[in-house]
C-alpha cells in the first residue's frame, strides 16, 4: 500500500474550511514547515494556538520543524520579486543539502510514516509556489509516498 503525504495553507481558508480539511482526511501529526509561525495574518493558524486547536478539534499532534524553512534572505527575496521561482529553488535546494535534510527526514519521521498520516503545513494557498510541496515530494521519493495537497 503507497503511503499518502499531506500538503495544506491556510492562507485564503476559514478555520472552519482549515480544521474541517484536516479532520476529514484523518491527519494525525501537522508539521509546521513556516519559518515564522507566530505572526501569520489568520489568527487560528499562529502558535501556540494551533497547537491547540489541532489536538482539540482534529485529535492531531504538532511539530514545528524549521529545518524544514527557507532561509530568511531567500524568502525576503522571492516574496520582493528579487529572485524568481527557479532561483527560489537553487537557493532552497542549496540549503536543504547544508542542512543533510534527507538524513534528518529518514532519522526523525520514519517512525512516525507506519503510524501517522502526516500533512505539512505553510501559508501559501496553494502548493505550486511554495516550499511545503518541495519537502513533501522529498518524503515522497524517500517513501515511495503519494501527496495529496488539501485546498
Amino acid at each position: 500500500m503507497t503511503e499518502k503525504i499531506y500538503t495544506i495553507g491556510f492562507t485564503q481558508k476559514s478555520a472552519e474550511k482549515f480544521y474541517s480539511l484536516i479532520k476529514e482526511n484523518n491527519i494525525s501529526l501537522m508539521v509546521d514547515v513556516r519559518l515564522n509561525n507566530i505572526s501569520q495574518l489568520a489568527g487560528f493558524s499562529k502558535f501556540p494556538d494551533i497547537e491547540y486547536f489541532l489536538r482539540e478539534i482534529c485529535n492531531c499532534k504538532y511539530i514545528s520543524d524549521k529545518l524544514f524553512s527557507p532561509e530568511e534572505y531567500t524568502l525576503k527575496d522571492y516574496k520582493a520579486n528579487k529572485i524568481d521561482w527557479e532561483e527560489y529553488l537553487v537557493q532552497f535546494n542549496k540549503t536543504m543539502a547544508t542542512r543533510k535534510i534527507t538524513e534528518h527526514i529518514k532519522r526523525r519521521y520514519s517512525p512516525f510514516m507506519a503510524n501517522e498520516k502526516i500533512c505539512f503545513l505553510c501559508s501559501e494557498n496553494t502548493p505550486e509556489h511554495c516550499h511545503r510541496r518541495l519537502i513533501a515530494e522529498r518524503f515522497a521519493e524517500i517513501f515511495d509516498a503519494e501527496i495529496v495537497h488539501l485546498v
